[in-house]
């Protein structure tokens, strides 16, 4: 009898060729136009940024300190995102996506690239970029590394990375951004993160554009799984304080990053505190659930925080 031969385990390549109908074609000019907006609205974190303006001596060395760490921290959350995109194309690609979608990636790589730079330099301007703060407890989130290993896994659609990362992660971010910006005195931190919103708002507009086009054409089955990543990344990064430090529940680390974020938001450096952006991330939540089930019928579960009261 002839030795029994293990099967492998199903990898991105043993997806199917092809799921995508020519209806999809619809939805491409759309893309295309997010693509070239992209291209004729690069900016460099070097050059654009008014650099000269960011006057450091009112402030204390507590607070640059803190400054320092939070935009370390911030350029170190974006390392991870740069990573992300080559793993989203090499998906589209396998599965045969419209090219103006799998191009569109190129110019997302490139965008988080300037996103880290702009953090870095930040860091720097403050006083010195401080080596990798301590993300352990998130090396396994959805949302950093995890999001490229989702990605690759064939038993997840490619719709639910996308609503998932996109649709939810980002929006979620996007409001906090635009929450930023409305708070932070400071001109200089403002421009940085008023230039990094203008990128994260064609990342979101793909996102939906994309799933807008394939809502239609998914089974109960690849609605379910859409679903469950929606609800895996909200649950388990979200809510985990991967974006907002005082959702964290524990972590002796996490509790430093919540003074970090509060003498930074004191400075008028550029973070926000619980009591402010709380309200900011229920709304947001909230308006991902009723723009998802007005758009493609998906009905996601009430979520709860020990520290947000009630459902949201």
């Amino acid at each position: 009898m002839s030795a029994a031969i293990a099967t492998p385990a199903p990898t991105i390549l043993d997806a199917p060729e092809s799921r995508f109908p020519l209806e999809l074609d619809i939805a491409v000019p759309r893309v295309r136009n997010l693509f070239h907006s992209a291209t004729n609205n690069q900016w460099n974190p070097a050059t654009d940024i008014d650099w000269a303006q960011l006057d450091i001596t009112p402030y204390t060395a507590e607070q640059l300190y803190a400054a320092r760490m939070y935009w370390s921290r911030r350029a170190w959350g974006e390392y991870g995102a740069i990573s992300e995109s080559p793993a989203l194309q090499i998906r589209f690609c396998q599965e045969n996506c419209p090219p103006d979608m799998r191009l569109y990636f190129t110019i997302r790589t490139q965008e988080e690239s300037r996103h880290a730079e702009v953090c870095f330099r930040m860091a720097e301007k403050l006083g010195g970029y401080i080596q990798q703060p301590d993300l352990s407890e998130f090396q396994g989130a959805v949302a950093t590394h995890g999001v490229r290993k989702m990605a690759l896994d064939p038993s997840v659609p490619l719709e639910g990375v996308i609503a998932a990362l996109v649709c939810a992660a980002e929006e979620i971010a996007f409001d906090v951004f635009r929450h930023l910006i409305d708070i932070t005195p400071n001109p200089v931190a403002r421009q940085v993160l008023k230039s990094i919103m203008r990128d994260e708002v064609r990342h979101c507009a793909f996102g939906w554009a994309f799933m807008d086009s394939r809502i239609p054409h998914l089974s109960k089955a690849q609605l379910s799984a859409v679903e469950d990543a929606i609800v895996l990344m909200i649950e388990k990064v979200e809510l985990n304080g991967y974006h907002s430090a005082w959702l964290a529940t524990e972590g002796a680390a996490k509790a430093g990053e919540v003074e970090t974020d509060r003498l930074t938001w004191e400075a008028g450096l550029g973070a926000t505190v619980e009591e402010l952006e709380k309200p900011v991330f229920v709304a947001s939540v909230q308006r991902i659930r009723r723009q998802m089930e007005e758009s493609w019928g998906i009905r996601l579960p009430m979520f709860r925080h020990p520290k947000i009261d009630g459902e949201f």
